[in-house]
């Protein structure tokens, strides 16, 4: 072969190199520029995974790149063992073709595809049809199946099959949800869905974002326009001027919306939730405890590191119970946590001032009890609901307060607790919030971080939550 032979047969690969790179889609996916959330997806490894994003926040892109990763047996975070079978749901199959279908077919190269079955329109030019299911050659030889459903069609016509991933685009009905999970067990298969959350607080709200059966294959995380490295700054700027702010939360920010608004919007359970490390004997501070019988009795476990960020390291919820018994659980949590006490021995903390009272089953005040089972409580706390709100939002805006991952009644509450009429916040599950309240509200004012310069322990804590959080992830 000539010189002129090998120059020809070298641009002739070249060019076809080219013609793969530009209908290979999924080969550029977070490659030019990285979405730090989508991959937090792509990474996790629960199996209930959701995204709630605000239009043109990534969310489908990422829900449509796991499916074709899945059936091309190509995920480069999960392994796939030969070729899968998975659904993708839309609310109608308008829907399905504008959104779900569209994006599948822009991941998928021509040459993946072994077969495309119509509802209608033609297979030729399947992206202006209804597509029924598509089949894709799989790496290992075999060929996967997507079939796509349609929520209108009702729960019935979810029955039966047995599937290694289903894909939710956008909120389902309730029914349809546990239909699908059913259809994922005996597969030990995966179920995530991309959302924008329009309808309130449903059951998506209370199931999946709240977590409140506490699953532990369930993870979220929300994506907002300013996550999206693909959208231009200016463009950002002008619609969030032009959208009223109730349509921000949920639109921009994907977060859930009532009349009123959520109390601790600066809380992102991505950045304030860390996973539990071992704190130095030198940074645990004092327990707060919110005292309750009937209701839930919460003690929140509180550190303090050198720069002055506070960390939520433990937490007893429980209620219906005596003091005798919340006293002992108390102090095995502290025992676990390997915690300090004073020179007699005793916890040291705060508490709510109605703990002074007399209980109907004693003539002594929960603080007496408390103390006679060596748990000295500090009932002179500042109650004020407003500044103490205020200042547990400025702790989390500042990035000065962090929360273990075991706390999870603390989490769930930050997550729900919500304004009421008169900007008073709705008095319905917030024990664990009032005595995080109580405690916040005994440290200083945040001080502002401007341009400090950070010191050698603050620079290890953060690349320690950094390191966590990737974990997590």
């Amino acid at each position: 072969m000539g010189e002129k032979d090998i120059l020809r047969e070298l641009l002739t690969i070249d060019d076809e190199l080219n013609r793969r790179r530009k209908h290979d889609a999924l080969g550029r996916y977070n490659k030019d520029k990285v979405h730090l959330k989508q991959m937090q997806f792509h990474k996790c490894p629960k199996r209930n995974r959701w995204v709630f994003g605000g239009n043109r926040s990534g969310k489908t892109e990422c829900g449509a790149a796991e499916a074709v990763w899945m059936l091309r047996g190509i995920h480069p975070y999960r392994r796939i063992k030969g070729d899968v079978c998975g659904w993708a749901v839309s609310l109608s199959y308008e829907v399905q073709r504008e959104v779900a279908q569209s994006k599948i077919m822009r991941y998928l190269r021509p040459d993946w595809i072994e077969d495309v079955v119509m509802l209608t329109g033609k297979k030729s030019s399947a992206e202006h049809g209804i597509i029924d299911y598509i089949l894709v050659r799989n790496v290992s030889g075999g060929v996967s199946k997507l079939c796509f459903k349609s929520c209108e069609q009702g729960r019935e016509k979810f029955q039966g099959a047995s599937l290694d991933f289903v894909w939710f685009d956008e909120e389902p009905p309730y029914d349809i949800y546990e239909e699908c999970r059913m259809r994922v067990l005996d597969r030990k298969g995966d179920i995530w869905g991309t959302m924008t959350p329009l309808k309130g607080l449903t059951w998506v709200y209370d199931k999946i974002y709240l977590n409140s059966g506490g699953d532990e294959e369930v993870w979220h995380i929300s994506m907002e326009w300013a996550d999206n490295p693909y959208l231009d700054e200016s463009e950002v700027a002008a619609l969030t001027a032009a959208m009223p702010e109730d349509s921000l939360e949920s639109r921009r920010y994907g977060r859930f919306n009532c009349a009123e608004g959520i109390v601790y919007g600066e809380f992102d359970q991505c950045r304030h939730v860390i996973e539990p490390f071992d704190v130095p004997r030198e940074w645990q501070d004092r327990i707060s405890i919110d005292p309750g019988l009937n209701n839930p009795l919460a003690c929140l476990f509180f550190a303090v590191d050198w720069d002055g960020n506070v960390y939520v390291v433990g937490e007893w919820y429980e209620r219906g119970k005596d003091v005798d018994f919340h006293a002992e659980r108390i102090k095995s949590l502290a025992a676990a946590l390997d915690w300090h006490c004073d020179s007699k021995g005793r916890l040291q903390g705060v508490a709510d001032s109605a703990a002074n009272q007399r209980t109907l089953a004693s003539s002594k005040s929960v603080t007496q009890l408390f103390y006679e089972r060596d748990i000295l409580l500090d009932t002179n706390v500042d109650k004020d609901v407003f500044g103490g709100i205020a200042r547990v939002k400025s702790y989390f805006k500042s990035d000065r307060l962090y929360i273990f991952s075991t706390c999870r009644n603390l989490i769930r509450e930050l997550k729900s607790y919500w304004w009421g009429k008169g900007d008073v916040p709705i008095k319905k599950d917030d024990h664990a919030l009032d005595a995080l309240r109580y405690y916040i509200m005994s440290r200083p004012n945040v001080p502002a971080r401007g341009g400090e310069e950070l010191s050698e322990v603050l620079k290890l804590k953060r690349k320690l939550i950094r390191r966590n959080n990737n974990r997590k992830s």
